[in-house]
């Protein structure tokens, strides 16, 4: 019986090698290359030092001889960043280019210029705020691909604050969702009103409040546009169905904005009387278009304006049409600031205020320092009246204080400089709150919204 030569013998009773996958030997190449190039570069950097002693120059920034596997694709360090098969993952940074002999020191601050700051916005919010959204800068690259040229722009309006006031918010959103629904098409098979608002409408909505979080207005209208796509037969065609939306955004920027505008300051305009001193802050768009209102019946008052730290040009703004409309034996008085209000108040025979929000108890919000001037006018026995459309309302929520719905100032969001957009006033600093419902106006804010909610016919 013949025997196996012992060499082939240890062979056969050693266990069968691992068989590698692909990416493993792929990795394992690119580790040996890496080596192999290691070694030549060392051995040249030992003899090819320069005659005379000297030693041999070190390669200028992005020269070919440097060690490639520093930056290559498949090196030592890709390997140690990625952790599995030598692959890098994530954007990787670019380092500006620098001329021969830059100093390191320009070259390092030009990087510092030229990267992207990594730093998360909400790190310096304290602890009591963090739940507490904030407007952030989304760049057009980041958006969805699915997001309207039209929502972008008005994304970007937001989030750079050049849209402010809840009403335009409103309007602009409606407008482009307007664009957006005007170049609609449903896919085969499906229906227009079960496919729109899931899969082209929501990628719309989310895009907007990462810009900032949406206003009670905005948050009405959409609840309302979105009942009104639900109530779409499931056979119509696109184009009744885009002619019948399109018409009802017209409709409810007519009635709700331009219209309720008209009747609110018509009503806020007969509760003023020539004489009369008004107190209001900042520049509120009601108050101004119920001054004009006065303006045009010949009511001569005084006007007294409290300046918003936030927004100081709707005040000025404010007092130029004052200087433009007013007789000249009319005075106008600006307060920079909150201080000293209480004489100011004192002077002043009535207070008109501009609210971004009512909610079910009464409660107002509005810009912060809104509550001060409200206390103070209650304190000495003044009438507060506020001007609101009923779009703002709402109906589902109560706000007892400014921590539960408000909105954190992204130019002041350390605890260092920490501040609100909003604050909360309640109604028992308010007398009266004016809306376009004539049944509704003249009441105060708790019994006005009740008014509303009983008489009005939601749609929801």
């Amino acid at each position: 019986m013949s025997t196996k030569p012992a060499p082939e013998a240890a062979a056969a009773s050693e266990p069968p090698a691992k068989k590698l996958t692909g990416a493993e030997l792929k990795a394992q190449k690119q580790a040996e290359k890496a080596k192999r190039r290691a070694a030549v570069i060392a051995a040249k950097e030992a003899a090819g030092a320069i005659p005379g002693g000297g030693a041999a120059p070190i390669p200028a920034q992005g020269s070919s001889n440097q060690p490639k596997q520093a930056r290559g694709k498949g090196g030592p360090a890709a390997e140690g960043a990625s952790g599995a098969g030598g692959k890098i993952t994530g954007a990787i940074p670019r380092l500006p280019s620098a001329p021969p002999g830059a100093p390191a020191a320009a070259t390092a601050a030009a990087t510092a210029e030229t990267t992207p700051a990594n730093e998360d916005p909400r790190a310096g919010i304290p602890d009591i705020f963090s739940h507490l959204p904030m407007a952030k800068r989304i760049s057009i690259a980041q958006a969805h691909k699915d997001v309207h040229p039209a929502v972008l722009a008005v994304g970007q309006q937001m989030a750079a604050f050049k849209l402010t006031e809840n009403v335009a918010r409103l309007e602009a959103t409606l407008v482009a969702f307007k664009k957006v629904i005007q170049s609609y098409q449903t896919p085969p098979g499906n229906a227009f009103s079960r496919h729109f608002v899931s899969h082209v409408l929501n990628p719309q909505i989310e895009y907007l409040t990462e810009c900032r979080p949406m206003c009670f207005a905005m948050g009405n209208g959409i609840r309302l546009l979105k009942a009104r796509v639900s109530q779409l037969d499931l056979d119509t065609d696109d184009a009744d169905a885009i002619a019948d939306l399109c018409e009802a955004i017209d409709g409810f920027i007519q009635e709700r904005i331009f219209v309720a505008a008209v009747g609110i300051a018509r009503e806020a305009a007969e509760k003023i009387t020539s004489g009369d001193t008004i107190l209001t802050y900042g520049g509120p768009r009601l108050v101004r278009a119920a001054m004009e209102q006065a303006w045009d019946k010949g009511v001569s008052f005084n006007l007294i304006v409290v300046a918003d730290t936030c927004d100081p040009e709707a005040g000025l703004d404010l007092i130029k049409l004052f200087q433009q409309r007013s007789s000249p034996a009319n005075t106008v008085t600006y307060c920079p600031s909150l201080d000293g209000i209480d004489l100011f108040v004192k002077r002043a025979t009535t207070i008109f205020l501009g609210i971004e929000a009512v909610f079910a108890n009464g409660a107002l919000l509005a810009p912060a320092g809104t509550y001060d001037v409200a206390l103070s006018g209650t304190a000495h026995g003044r009438g507060v009246i506020a001007l609101c459309e009923t779009v703002n309302f709402d109906r589902d929520r109560v706000a007892t204080d400014a921590l539960a719905h408000n909105e954190i100032d992204p130019d002041r969001c350390t605890g260092a400089d920490f501040r609100l957009l909003f604050d909360v006033t309640q109604a028992s600093n308010v007398s009266t709150l004016i809306c376009e419902y004539e049944e509704a106006s003249g009441l105060n804010p708790a019994q006005a919204i009740y008014q509303v909610m009983r008489t009005r016919e939601d749609p929801n």
